[in-house]
């Protein structure tokens, strides 16, 4: 798939207050066509896009760690009320588990807005590049090699953490024996639905921008590792508030 209609595909697949925060690769494409600007116009308009990408990122990381410590707090509680009383707890748990669920599939698409996003720089400055015969991919990646949007790792953390989180309070015998009716009723279930959509459909994207190949380059993301890809679908079957396809 040509990387234009993929974009174009996420921002679709985004959440709505999302959609503007993405690289505006169509109309940079466009520019770079007729003809390309010359190099400290196209620099600015690219970093224009940097301190967009930067400022939605962070303000997006820091409410993350806000709500991680909210709902640690909420299920520390939760423990403490229900003892060693599982019943009580698997009822309980119900109350907040859709909030686990969307919160991890918000932080998942936070990742691969930074993937799609630099992955968009480094495309768009190859099309500048061979337009104009120039060499600016290479410094101007190294550049954004340091910025905050590219820097996941601490999301990445979170993410993992309530993965575990996820088997731990949604364990596969009690997932298989609640079947399908985890689903409260319809309204919720269709509350549910775009966040999973949303989330299982950035997970197969990085999948796929991820993978190697044979146009993988300098300037590619890393493979991304399978099987924690894998697990993480894994989790959102079992702790998913709606029937999976």
């Amino acid at each position: 798939m040509k990387f234009g209609k993929r974009i174009k595909e996420q921002i679709q697949e985004s959440l709505p207050e999302w959609r503007d925060k993405f690289l505006r690769y169509k109309e940079l494409k466009n520019l770079i066509s007729s003809p390309a600007p010359v190099e400290s116009i196209f620099v600015g308009l690219l970093n224009a896009e940097i301190d967009k990408f930067n400022a939605f990122f962070v303000e997006q990381e820091e409410d993350f760690i806000i709500h991680h410590k909210e709902l640690q707090y909420r299920i520390q509680r939760l423990v403490e009320k229900c003892g060693h009383n599982d019943e009580m707890f698997r009822e309980n748990i119900s109350e907040i588990r859709k909030d686990i669920v969307n919160f991890h599939g918000e932080m998942v698409l936070l990742v691969n807005y930074s993937n799609i996003n630099y992955t968009g720089l480094a495309k768009i400055l190859k099309k500048y590049d061979k337009r104009t015969r120039g060499g600016l991919r290479s410094p101007f990646i190294q550049k954004v090699l340091h910025q905050p949007f590219f820097k996941t790792d601490l999301v990445s953390r979170l993410v993992r953490e309530w993965e575990t989180t996820m088997d731990a309070v949604f364990p596969v015998k009690v997932a298989e024996a609640e079947g399908y009716e985890r689903c409260a009723s319809v309204t919720s279930a269709a509350a549910g639905e775009g966040i999973f959509r949303n989330t299982v459909a950035a997970l197969l994207t990085m999948k796929e921008m991820r993978r190697g190949s044979s146009t993988y380059s300098a300037f590619s993301l890393p493979p991304l590792n399978i099987s924690d890809s894998d697990n993480v679908l894994r989790s959102l079957h079992l702790s998913s508030p709606i029937p999976i396809p």
